[in-house]
């Protein structure tokens, strides 16, 4: 075993994940898993609202679970963030990274001088005048106050990646279907369909499984807390309360109707395609029934994410969650796999 390991980090808006890896002698082990929660308003939908909370979450966090290392991949996710394909001169690494902001001023939301940069090819250079590749762009105050808030607990920030290539990594099987990867957090859900591991679609969506409590909540008229314990006991099973279950069915709506959305943009540009298979993950996919009730609205095959496909072993901590959880882990997985 290699001595030196990776950390993946994807931090929530309820909880925070943290996997660490290390190179086996057949491939990629996970040697440590923790996890924490954070409390209500400290980060939503990938922004940071109390960074001292978040601090203090991360320093329990290490302590508990006696990680070997104190650097971190982490994992960011903003409304904001903008990945699209598209075009620009083929340049060699270095002179693109200057020439970036030049070539793509004019079409993104935000200015250049407040954005992060970066370009993801999805073709192998060649002697062609440009290259297809995907354009990412992230508000730069967003990320640095989520780097700076996770350094002051001790952590080194080696690099920051996004959760849509985090599961990729993870997650994705390359059988030559279209598939789309669905990470379903309390008020984010990101989207990223591929082709054997080439990205079609990636999309950050706004909503959550919180959506789906605080509707409960307001149907029912009771506190959130006991909504979301109801909404994890009933969910969407065809043989529990009917009666709740309709409410939670009818909350998800707007969220299962956002990923249906997501997939109309495989046919823009005249590209034809339609995916073949879905798979879940994050820490709303454990809410009961949810895989069948998505996948008989979508009409696509529906199953959970195994974020371990490509893990050679999983040694099991003293803070883990149950096997059943795992799915929950694959964007800190995928994080840590793309440094080790």
């Amino acid at each position: 075993m290699a001595a030196v390991s990776h950390i993946g980090l994807d931090i929530g808006s309820t909880s925070i994940r943290a996997v660490e890896a290390a190179r086996g002698k057949d491939g990629p082990v996970v040697t440590n898993f923790g996890q924490a929660a954070l409390p209500p308003g400290a980060v939503k939908g990938g922004v940071v609202g109390d960074d001292r909370a978040l601090t203090l979450a991360l320093k329990q966090l290490w302590s508990a679970s006696r990680f070997r290392s104190r650097k971190v991949v982490l994992g960011v996710t903003n409304p904001q963030i903008v990945v699209r394909e598209t075009t620009l001169a083929n340049l060699p690494e270095r002179e693109m990274r200057k020439a970036l902001p030049f070539q793509v001023r004019d079409s993104l939301p935000l200015p250049v001088e407040r954005s992060l940069l970066d370009f993801h090819p999805l073709e192998a250079p060649n002697r062609g005048e440009t290259v297809r590749g995907l354009l990412i762009a992230a508000p730069k105050e967003a990320v640095l106050t989520m780097v700076r808030a996770t350094e002051r607990a001790g952590l080194h920030v080696t690099r920051v990646d996004l959760p849509s290539f985090a599961l990729l990594r993870a997650a994705s099987r390359t059988d030559g279907r279209v598939e789309a990867l669905v990470d379903i957090g309390a008020h984010t859900t990101t989207v990223v369909v591929h082709l054997d591991g080439e990205p079609l679609i990636v999309r950050t969506i706004p909503r959550g499984g919180a959506e789906v409590t605080d509707v409960l909540a307001g149907r029912l008229g009771v506190a959130a807390p006991e909504a979301e314990a109801l909404k994890c006991q009933v969910g969407l099973r065809a043989d529990a309360d009917a009666r709740i279950a309709g409410m939670i069915r009818e909350a998800a709506g707007p969220v299962f109707d956002e990923i249906r959305n997501s997939f109309a943009y495989l046919n823009a540009g005249g590209r034809q395609a339609q995916v073949a298979r879905l798979a879940l993950s994050g820490g709303g996919c454990l809410l009961p029934g949810l895989a069948e009730a998505l996948g008989a609205h979508l009409g696509v095959e529906t199953v959970i994410a195994d974020p371990t496909v490509r893990l050679s072993g999983w040694r099991r901590s003293r803070t883990e969650a149950p096997d059943s959880s795992r799915p929950a882990t694959a964007v800190s997985v995928g994080l840590a796999l793309g440094a080790a």
